[in-house]
C-alpha cells in the first residue's frame, strides 16, 4: 500500500495533463480534419497567414483559391477553421 501512496499524486497529475491537455488537443485536430474533408468549391476561406479568398479548385492535399490579385495555390492544411468560420458566421 506504501508503494501506491508513492506513485498516486504521478498518476493523478498524469490524468489532470491527459484531460486539460491532450483530449481538448485530439479533438481540435480531429474538428480541424471533418473541415478539410468538408471543403467544397465556391466557400470563402481564410488562411492562418490572413489571405481571404474563395475556393475555385481543390485535390487530394491542395486547393487553388481565387483572392482579388489573383489565384494562389495552397496547402489545405494552411486553412484556418477558427479564422474561416468567423468569416462565413459575419456573412
Amino acid at each position: 500500500m506504501g508503494q501506491l501512496g508513492t506513485f498516486l499524486p504521478f498518476i493523478l497529475m498524469f490524468v489532470v495533463i491527459y484531460f486539460f491537455m491532450i483530449m481538448p488537443q485530439q479533438k481540435k485536430l480531429k474538428k480541424e480534419k471533418e473541415f478539410e474533408a468538408g471543403l467544397k468549391v465556391g466557400d470563402k476561406i481564410v488562411t492562418k497567414s490572413g489571405f481571404h479568398g474563395k475556393i475555385s479548385e481543390l485535390n487530394d492535399a491542395t486547393a487553388v483559391i481565387e483572392t482579388m490579385s489573383g489565384k494562389l495555390k495552397i496547402e489545405k492544411s494552411a486553412i484556418s477553421l477558427e479564422m474561416s468560420a468567423a468569416l462565413n458566421k459575419k456573412a
